[in-house]
């Protein structure tokens, strides 16, 4: 996933971001409200955590312009206030699913994952020849053998894999597996590519991640 966490506490937004990135997800963090609307709608996200208490604009009134432009964007609602006006508020305000403070990490990554099974359909068990991806589990295999992956390692071959048959450029590459702070100068993308083909494709007769000239790579199993 590539996530959007709006949150005016930095502890809270650190811990936050600190704990989805060690799952392999991109996250970009905004401490107030000015902006946060902007972003979300000019950034492919796949879902937004959004603190409801912001300064510069309410966590209300960014969900409003959320839900006005990207209505199927999932939008998970923080908040520290537990009472049921305030739950019935956010939900009336557009958000998908509310969590109040404090809470376990744990949780908030299980409830993301689920706002994606909710909304668009996203196949779990992914598969490009003989290469599988059970999402759910994550868990790869490749012609029934294990393949153990680093968090970043395993983001870049799930992009990959539900992008399989078409070339990807290394900036989308790094729009959909990196952060907006990422050094866009950095061989950091072709350092993980080689090592998924040392992973993915090594001892196997068959090569599935390609290099595209000019474009970028493509993970296929028949790539003529």
């Amino acid at each position: 996933m590539r996530v959007l966490v709006v949150e005016d506490d930095r502890k809270v937004a650190g811990f936050i971001q600190s704990g989805l990135q060690q799952e392999g997800h991109a996250v970009d963090v905004l401490h107030d409200g000015a902006d946060a609307g902007a972003q979300a709608l000019t950034i492919d996200y796949d879902a937004i955590v959004l603190d409801l208490m912001l300064p510069g604009r309410s966590g209300f009134q960014v969900l409003r312009d959320i839900r006005a432009r990207k209505p199927a964007l999932p939008v998970l609602v923080l908040t520290a206030k537990d009472s049921l006006e305030e739950r019935v508020a956010g939900l009336d305000a557009g958000a998908d699913d509310y969590m109040t403070k404090p809470f376990a990490l744990a949780e908030l990554s299980a409830r993301l994952r689920a706002l994606l099974r909710r909304g668009a359909p996203r196949e779990t068990v992914l598969r490009v020849g003989d290469l599988e991806m059970d999402t759910i589990r994550r868990k790869v295999r490749r012609g029934g053998v294990s393949i153990d992956l680093k968090p970043k390692e395993y983001a870049l071959l799930e992009f990959l894999m539900r992008s399989a048959d078409r070339p990807i450029t290394r900036a989308l590459i790094i729009e959909h597996v990196w952060d907006i702070h990422f050094d866009s100068i950095s061989n950091v993308v072709e350092v993980h590519i080689n090592s998924l083909r040392n992973k993915i494709d090594k001892g196997f007769a068959t090569p599935l991640i390609h290099t595209v000239r000019g474009v970028g790579y493509m993970l296929s199993a028949d790539p003529s």
